[in-house]
């Protein structure tokens, strides 16, 4: 039998504090599209992202052709998306406080792709103990292919909604900046395994499959209480105390 441990009072508060970061994106990311949507109808057409909401809510304010109602508005949208800036940002510096103070945290972050949010996830999260290895906690995670093997011919597919759905999707967002960045000119990133992954794989299924790797390689950051060191040789990676 497998059993869930029981987490502390202190971890199920910093967990809270990720989550609700997370709804708030969740809610600012609403707010964005459906500025961006409401704008549109008017003629006035800006990029994605949440940094172009400024230059979106300057060109409405300056076309007189809208009506002043869509502007008051359009106006209300904008300080709400002001307002969740606001606590976003007071929440990232509240966890990057707590990631410095965190002493696995911080070693999580040295794997290449982590950052403090997902590292401090992991560290608040994870309890290394409760997987015989690496390979577990990928599984447990929901970073390995469903199988649909018949007459003795293995037949893997994607990944399934199985495991822990937020460190899934942090983790392959972390390899998915790795492969950016490695396929950069000039790129220090690349290894023969992921150059060899991505020739014969779509990029996608080659961030997962990295995002499994990156999930063993933080077990054993966590369970040997070592950091992450690129070994120059054939070998890609190793540790050090």
């Amino acid at each position: 039998m497998h059993f869930v441990p029981a987490k502390s009072l202190s971890q199920q508060a910093q967990g809270m504090v990720l989550k609700v970061r997370d709804t708030l994106i969740g809610q600012r990311t609403l707010l964005v599209n459906t500025l961006r949507g409401h704008a549109s109808e008017f003629g006035v057409v800006a990029g994605k992202g949440v940094g172009r909401v400024g230059s979106l809510l300057a060109a409405i304010e300056q076309d007189a052709t809208i009506p002043a109602e869509a502007r008051d508005m359009i106006a209300l949208l904008g300080q709400q998306i002001e307002h969740l800036d606001i606590k976003i940002k007071a929440l990232e510096a509240r966890l990057n406080a707590a990631h410095k103070a965190n002493a696995v945290s911080r070693r999580l972050a040295t794997i290449p792709g982590l950052g403090p949010v997902t590292a401090l996830t992991l560290a608040t999260e994870i309890d290394p103990a409760a997987f015989a290895s690496g390979r577990h906690m990928a599984a447990w995670i929901g970073l390995t292919p469903k199988e649909h093997s018949t007459g003795g011919k293995q037949r893997l597919v994607g990944i399934s909604r199985a495991g822990n759905e937020r460190l899934r999707s942090l983790l392959v967002v972390c390899a998915t900046s790795v492969i950016k960045a490695a396929t950069m000119p000039a790129s220090k990133q690349m290894t023969g395994w992921l150059r060899g992954l991505l020739q014969r794989k779509p990029r996608k299924v080659a961030a997962v499959a990295l995002a499994n790797k990156i999930a063993r390689v933080a077990w054993a950051v966590m369970t040997y209480g070592t950091v992450y060191r690129r070994c120059p040789t054939n070998v890609e990676v190793s540790y050090a105390a």
